[in-house]
């Protein structure tokens, strides 16, 4: 199978010095950062111990992983059972100079997380040692969200893809400090607080004091999409035990606009055509959107802003990527953008010549899965493996960075608060 990357040359040409760049911000500016063009020198990181250190199921294209690397954590391991964003793990801890430590040290896992095992030698290599030698400071995971979404039916642990039993055995196993799990805002319905107290029972049977499950919307931590998330965090009771937690609040008043997310990259593409045979439809297709997309921002101004609808990944048994159910659609439409079938890249378009498609069709401009990518709050410089449309729905099913730094920053101020008293007490 040929492995495709993303190559919309707004990104390419600025990934030397993003790269360096983003892992180093705090997370308001790291979500800020991906709407602009920022230059810096390259930074090298020096593999060394890390401080904390988090290890990760369903990992997916590493939406959580980047997040909470900006945020503090080395991972020891990265577990996903799709081969393509294991191959999307693998390229961007193989190109960036801040993931040395992990391209060293971490695992990364085409695994199914029902028989990952972290003491057996099959599964962890690199990261075995050091595992031995301290314990785990984070268990993460998003575990899968269908049996909780209103699109998935809600079947809750009666569908065979809950994996949160699998997710409560690997935290007897490890007995990490600190427990992380994302799902969907659909899990703090009322037919699930059954589930949800026997989750926390079991937590509490382990040792764990259970934080509590927020929902935290992306959209007040600088991402443009409307996706809201239910996150539950839990410490083991001697890390916690006469500390208390907080949850991250917003870093952003208003919500930063589709408009102003995608500007320069939606400017990118449309620049080849300014002059030659396309000029007057390209100026005017591109002017179109800015002004559709500023005039439903200027609308919802005080209102939530002009965002986007939340991305889905879509259903591998159905064909080609889109940008979601009809109600997603039309909120796509009012932002200027067509959200039936995700556009080819700058060189791809170009190549094929699919800009009646991508750029001029009645309904506005595609996006790109860079575009996309942008609109989750991915860095520039993260670049996504396989087809189009499995990039998409990769980037269509991920956790958006600036959030898990957000959660990421919050658990470490406990951690640090439980390492300070220890050492003072001993």
């Amino acid at each position: 199978m040929t492995e495709l990357r993303v190559t919309d040359s707004y990104a390419d040409t600025q990934i030397l010095g993003r790269a360096a760049m983003t892992d180093l911000l705090t997370c308001d500016d790291a979500a800020r950062a991906m709407t602009h063009s920022s230059v810096s020198k390259r930074a090298t990181a020096a593999p060394g111990e890390p401080e904390f250190t988090s290890i990760e199921i369903c990992a997916g294209a590493g939406g959580q992983a980047v997040g909470l690397h900006q945020a503090g954590f080395n991972h020891l391991a990265l577990v996903e059972i799709d081969q393509h964003a294991v191959k999307t793990l693998e390229l961007n801890i193989d190109d960036h100079e801040l993931w040395a430590w992990e391209k060293e040290h971490c695992d990364i896992l085409e695994a199914d997380i029902k028989e990952f095992d972290p003491y057996n030698d099959n599964f962890l290599k690199k990261s075995a040692e050091l595992l031995q030698q301290r314990q785990l400071d984070l268990l993460a995971g998003g575990v899968p969200c269908p049996p909780f979404s209103h699109a998935g039916k809600q079947l809750g642990k009666d569908d065979d893809r809950d994996l949160f039993p699998r997710m409560l055995k690997l935290v007897e196993i490890l007995k990490p400090r600190a427990v992380m799990i994302e799902n969907v805002r659909g899990i703090k319905d009322p037919k699930f607080s059954d589930y949800r107290e026997w989750i926390g029972a079991q937590l509490k049977g382990l040792d764990y004091n259970v934080c509590g499950w927020e929902i935290l919307e992306a959209s007040n931590f600088g991402v443009p999409q409307l996706r809201p998330r239910a996150i539950l965090i839990a410490f083991r009771n001697d890390v916690i035990t006469d500390l208390k937690y907080e949850w991250p609040t917003a870093t952003h008043d208003d919500p930063v606009s589709v408009l102003k997310s995608l500007e320069p990259s939606m400017r990118e593409r449309f620049e080849p055509y300014f002059k030659g045979v396309h000029s007057e439809r390209a100026h005017t297709a591109f002017e179109q959107w800015r002004k559709t997309a500023h005039d439903r921002d200027a609308e919802l101004k005080g209102k939530g802003g002009g965002i986007a609808p939340t991305l889905v990944g879509g259903s591998k048994k159905h064909g080609g990527a889109d940008l979601g159910p009809s109600r997603a659609k039309t909120a796509w439409k009012q932002l200027g953008i067509s959200g039936m079938g995700v556009a080819n890249d700058i060189a791809t378009c170009a190549e094929k010549q699919t800009e009646d498609r991508d750029l001029f069709g009645p309904g506005g401009p595609m996006l790109t899965v860079r575009q996309a990518a942008i609109i989750q709050g991915f860095p520039l410089e993260w670049d996504f493996s396989g087809g189009k449309t499995a990039q998409y729905r990769q980037v269509g099913n991920a956790f958006p960075p600036p959030v898990a730094c957000a959660v990421g920053k919050s658990i470490i101020d406990v951690l640090k608060a439980a390492r300070e008293r220890d050492q003072k007490n001993c």
